[in-house]
């Protein structure tokens, strides 16, 4: 049986994957990435409850200190994303970077073959021999819209035990294994800003004061002065501090000008999306358009659209609904049935 590297972060989640690998036959080692001073993100509770789990299990127990490779990949690329006026999605970078990319790194270093960790997700072999990345079964926790990024290399060398079954599922598991764990509530927000106060984090670490500027609508009307650029998202409504006569929403972001454009609810909505740094799984490439449906954030109901390439790592999408506040930065990922296409960057929306 091969052997395999399991991510373990000190929750249910990969700690469970950790014994279902164990009892398929896999030679099993347990990693904890220390990846930041928040517990969240891989140290204090975190690390020791991952230790004692893989004590529990009797397998070897290793700590990757990877702090820098995190700054470098996830939160320099998160701030610079905001000061670009984009919505970055850190989890994505992160799974690119260091948890499919880092810790394949490490497993090559411990002479390992595979990795695993607690990801709700499945991935199967075509006939043609393509990797497919699929949904998980439980539709409440599918986390492929986040891991659309996946090489052909990477699938073929992980594992997600957990993607045919239900977090309920999982957490009895737990429970019957004994673990100190099996209780403890699932992770929220981005671990790095525990407090959701993105801004502010930016601020800390840049030095830097992003100046205020003016609230306009898009007659150039000025409504009001900002509190800086970067405290601002596409489709805000509250905390903008302005007493207006109708619901105004943030639409645009003039990083030029440093103003934030407000607009009515019915201007939030585009018919239409340009992405890049495309990643394409289960087909080789994109040569002509095609059918899909899309998601352009998190646990966002699916939506038709159709997909032409552009070339030069470029595809537009258009939806045959408009969607509403889609956001510079964030991903949009496309499917057939269960199965991942592909996905991208979002890099420029027509309205």
């Amino acid at each position: 049986m091969d052997s395999i590297l399991i991510a373990m972060s000190g929750g249910v989640d990969s700690s469970v994957a950790a014994k279902l690998l164990l009892d398929q036959g896999f030679h099993a080692q347990g990693g904890t990435m220390v990846l930041h001073e928040n517990p969240a993100c891989g140290s204090a509770d975190g690390v020791e409850n991952a230790r004692a789990v893989a004590e529990h299990l009797g397998i070897p127990f290793h700590l990757f200190d990877f702090r820098d490779r995190f700054c470098e990949n996830v939160i320099d690329r998160f701030i610079r994303a905001y000061e670009a006026c984009e919505t970055p999605n850190p989890c994505i970078a992160c799974n690119r970077y260091l948890k499919f990319g880092a810790l394949l790194d490490a497993a090559n270093e411990l002479g390992l073959s595979l990795i695993a960790t607690g990801h709700y997700a499945q991935i199967e072999r075509a006939e043609n021999g393509r990797f497919l990345l699929k949904k998980a079964c439980d539709p409440t926790k599918d986390q492929s819209y986040v891991l659309y990024h996946l090489t052909q290399e990477q699938l073929a060398r992980t594992r997600f035990p957990l993607g045919g079954m239900t977090k309920a599922e999982v957490r009895a598991k737990a429970e019957e294994y004994g673990f100190v764990n099996a209780s403890q509530k699932d992770s929220q927000d981005i671990c790095f800003v525990p407090d959701g106060d993105y801004a502010g984090f930016i601020e800390r670490n840049t030095g830097k004061v992003y100046p205020s500027g003016e609230f306009a609508d898009q007659n150039g009307n000025v409504l009001g002065e900002h509190k800086g650029i970067i405290r601002y998202t596409i489709g805000q409504r509250k905390g903008l501090g302005l007493a207006l006569p109708q619901p105004m929403y943030v639409c645009e972001k003039d990083l030029a000008t440093n103003r934030v454009i407000l607009g009515t609810n019915d201007t939030l909505f585009s018919a239409t999306l340009t992405a890049n740094d495309l990643n394409w799984i289960s087909i080789p490439e994109l040569n002509t358009p095609i059918r899909v449906k899309a998601r352009i954030r998190y646990q966002q109901p699916e939506q038709w659209a159709t997909v032409e390439p552009l070339g030069d790592d470029l595809v537009r999408v258009a939806f045959d609904e408009p969607q509403r506040a889609i956001a510079y930065g964030q991903a949009v990922v496309f499917y057939d049935g269960d199965i991942v296409v592909g996905g991208g960057t979002i890099c420029k929306e027509t309205r």
